[in-house]
């Protein structure tokens, strides 16, 4: 590793791109490899430089909060506008020659998948799908299969 490489990264531009890479959703890995290090000296440098860190925890943190903005909006529906555009068409010119806007409110219904995912994630004690108590991983006794595994052991 080339002396004081880290220097030009603790630079204003250098803490910009970090973050920059960081909100684009790279993974440390991407990041580092970008770098022109490894993984392992970014994590070094991480542990040893606040402002790495930091640049990094921010940019990820950007896209986070993003993310779960359009995860709870997909959830819970919502309603957006969209304009429509009509052309007129003019016999006497051949061509169109007016344009027509309406501006339409439509909803977004709420999607079943995002709701769960965001329930089970945020109220996992009330929405996670809980494994029954005493449950035998391995198979019932009556079962053939567990029989023959049994078998096969004792052997």
């Amino acid at each position: 590793m080339a002396k004081g490489k880290y220097q030009k990264w603790l630079t204003p531009d250098g803490i910009t791109l970090l973050e920059a890479w960081a909100r684009d959703g790279l993974t440390d890995e991407q990041i580092a490899h970008n770098m022109g290090i490894r993984r392992s000296t970014l994590a070094t440098w991480k542990t040893k430089y606040l402002d790495i860190s930091d640049a990094l925890k921010k940019g990820k943190e950007v896209v986070d909060v993003e993310v779960e903005n359009a995860l709870l909006k997909r959830a819970k529906g919502f309603r957006y506008q969209e304009q429509t555009f009509e052309r007129v068409w003019n016999e006497k010119l051949g061509k169109y020659v007016k344009i027509n806007t309406k501006t339409v409110t439509k909803m977004a219904t709420p999607e079943t998948a995002a709701a769960i995912f965001w329930l089970k994630n945020r109220k996992p004690e009330q929405w996670r799908e809980k494994q029954p108590e005493n449950q035998d991983v391995v198979g019932a006794e009556d079962d053939p299969i567990t029989a023959s595994i049994k078998e096969d052991l004792h052997k």
